[in-house]
């Protein structure tokens, strides 16, 4: 298997994963934004993820902002996966593109 097409495939499981964790959780409380961030940091473990994710979306963040350039137009499409998802389907957004892009590259495109 091909290293980018890994990258795709943990993109899907980036995607599905925490939103079967997600959705039922909606479906109890709706939207309750503030209820949200109460549960996350909840107690010192919750908080130990939460930030922790925090701190890899912002890295992210600086990742695509370094190879936005070689990501051409498809730049944005990382930042919106962590926005709407997270970082679990971000980065291996973010690192299926530049395969792509290495892919180009070695090929002369």
């Amino acid at each position: 298997m091909k290293r980018k097409h890994l990258y795709l495939a943990l993109c899907v499981a980036g995607a599905v994963i925490p939103y079967a964790a997600l959705v039922p959780w909606l479906a109890q409380h709706g939207l309750d934004v503030p209820l949200l961030v109460r549960e996350l940091f909840a107690n010192r473990v919750g908080a130990f993820f939460g930030l922790d994710v925090i701190v890899s979306a912002m890295v992210v963040f600086v990742f695509v902002y370094a190879e936005r350039h070689r990501l051409e137009r498809y730049w944005w499409l990382p930042v919106a996966g962590v926005l709407l998802v997270g970082v679990s389907l971000g980065l291996p957004l973010l690192l299926y593109l530049r395969e792509v892009a290495n892919e180009k590259d070695v090929l002369g495109r």
